[in-house]
């Protein structure tokens, strides 16, 4: 299992994000979400939404669904 970066998205939308791949039984973790959090700058950088590498085509496949 190694974890690639299916995309940066901004907080809101990676967290919609990792629920619709959950749903359909994807595992997924945001990182970076809490960055600069303190100082007000978390709007500004871009929050990684990571995946299986083994999942990462079936992923990007979903979010092509929905975009």
């Amino acid at each position: 299992m190694a974890l690639v970066e299916l995309g940066r998205f901004d907080r809101q939308h990676a967290f919609i994000i990792q629920s619709r791949l959950e749903a359909e039984d994807i595992p997924s973790f945001v990182f970076d979400a809490g960055a600069s959090i303190a100082d007000g700058s978390w709007l500004l950088i871009p929050v990684r939404v990571m995946v299986d590498d083994e999942d990462l085509e079936a992923a990007r496949a979903l979010l092509d669904d929905t975009a």
